[in-house]
């Protein structure tokens, strides 16, 4: 019949999709058929229609009866191994003989004297093998090692369900052959991924290739990391670089933009008191843009009730009412500008002074993968040439590059735990034009 030859929406496109380009020219059944004409093309389509709602409906009321059935704990399918239908309850029994088998199975797997190969051969030898008469292969032991159902539970849908039949082992004995299963499992081993902690930073700047790493072995045994071109877009003549000689670079870099904490904490302080008077000063120009928002809000009410009670002409009043709206439109922009003003430049520029503080502590700090990520947050365009590197960063952090090399002592000095905010002319000076 047709509904025996499309169930589904894409079966049925797909002939009749063949009739339309002539590949299918006839189908005939004992009880129908049709010619490819478009009368016949739309009995077609309709007998396909009524079999798919006779799948869908049959498909409904199926899971209609899964789900009484596990309300009475019934069992779905086809009695697992180790039970029998009864076709007087339509229920399950635990087999005679096969559920004896299993429990001993269990008992013989959980002294840990057996393998699955060999407790295969136990059950071969107790009647228990494959349709050939071969023992069980291991998969399917582990299976019988690990099913619910023994336990008295019904698995539908990944999820269990009580069953109201009797079960075959204790939860005792269960659990503790799933220990051994547990303990006798050789789950596969990820790769141990090599700790290269600038890779994926620096790109070579002859070629444009991502720098990758590798281990090399010395000539006294020793292991070390070297940096290089992974040369994949062309022919490359960049040499190897050691990690530490790189870290070292690095270390520059970040002591070159660092801030020292003296003037970090000036800076900061000096921020704080610049939002603190830009606040005031904005809160002032907020509660002048409320007064006046007020006031307009005031005129369009009076000149309603002017046009209610027909003191004015109604072109008047619509002249009057447009023009007060304008200004109350204007207000309301000018009032949600001057409060994005208030965060659109103190939160970034205290940002950038944390951060440049913190450079200088990376300096000294031997988390090379923290000195990594802060690096592609901070910098920019990190290139590796002739064993050299060079990053880019935001112009203030050249400038504090430049302007401080006197305030540092040694090129690794780690900034002091406690700031000294007693700062000399010219450092001040400097700092004054972080805040402009």
């Amino acid at each position: 019949m047709s509904d025996r030859l499309a169930r589904n929406s894409i079966d049925g496109g797909r002939i009749i999709y063949a009739v339309d380009t002539s590949k299918i020219v006839s189908l005939r059944f004992p009880t129908f058929w049709f010619e490819p004409t478009p009368q016949g093309l739309f009995m077609l389509q309709v007998a396909f229609g009524q079999s798919k709602y006779y799948s869908d409906n049959l498909k409904q009321n199926v899971e209609r009866g899964f789900r009484q059935k596990l309300r009475r704990g019934e069992w779905l399918t086809h009695a697992p191994f180790g039970y029998v239908n009864n076709t007087v309850t339509h229920k399950i029994e635990p087999d005679p003989v096969k559920s004896k088998i299993i429990v001993r199975a269990y008992e013989e797997y959980v002294k840990g004297s057996h393998t699955l190969v060999s407790l295969s051969q136990f059950l071969a030898d107790h009647g228990v093998t494959q349709k050939s008469g071969m023992p069980l292969v291991k998969a399917s032991v582990q299976r019988m090692l690990s099913n619910r159902a023994y336990l008295g539970l019904v698995k539908h849908h990944g999820e269990f369900f009580p069953g109201s039949f009797a079960p075959i082992l204790s939860p005792t004995l269960f659990e503790a052959v799933q220990k051994v299963l547990e303990r006798r499992a050789h789950p596969r081993h990820s790769k141990i991924s090599h700790n290269f902690p600038f890779t994926g930073l620096f790109r070579c700047a002859e070629c444009d290739s991502m720098i990758s790493a590798q281990w090399a072995t010395g000539k006294c045994g020793g292991r070390y990391r070297y940096y290089r071109c992974s040369k994949k877009r062309s022919v490359c003549l960049q040499k190897y670089l050691r990690e530490d000689l790189l870290v070292s670079q690095v270390r520059e870099q970040l002591q070159g933009v660092s801030l020292p904490e003296s003037w970090a904490e000036y800076m900061l302080q000096k921020v704080d008191v610049l939002q603190s008077e830009e606040s005031h000063a904005s809160g002032s120009r907020l509660g002048q843009m409320k007064e006046d928002l007020k006031g307009v809000e005031a005129k369009l009410d009076a000149l309603v009730d002017l046009y209610l009670n027909k003191d004015i002409e109604r072109e008047i009043y619509l002249v009057k009412k447009d023009v007060l709206m304008r200004q109350k439109l204007s207000l309301h922009a000018k009032s949600s500008s001057v409060q994005a003003e208030r965060k659109n430049w103190v939160e970034p520029l205290r940002k950038w002074i944390l951060d440049s503080k913190r450079a200088g502590f990376l300096a000294t700090s031997e988390n090379l993968h923290e000195m990594r990520d802060f690096l592609r947050s901070f910098g920019t365009n990190p290139l590796l040439q002739d064993k050299t590197i060079s990053i880019s960063f935001c112009p203030p952090s050249e400038f504090a590059r430049t302007h401080k090399a006197d305030s540092i002592l040694s090129p690794f000095s780690a900034p002091t735990a406690r700031g000294r905010l007693g700062l000399s002319e010219p450092e001040v000076s400097n700092c004054g034009v972080f805040l402009k």
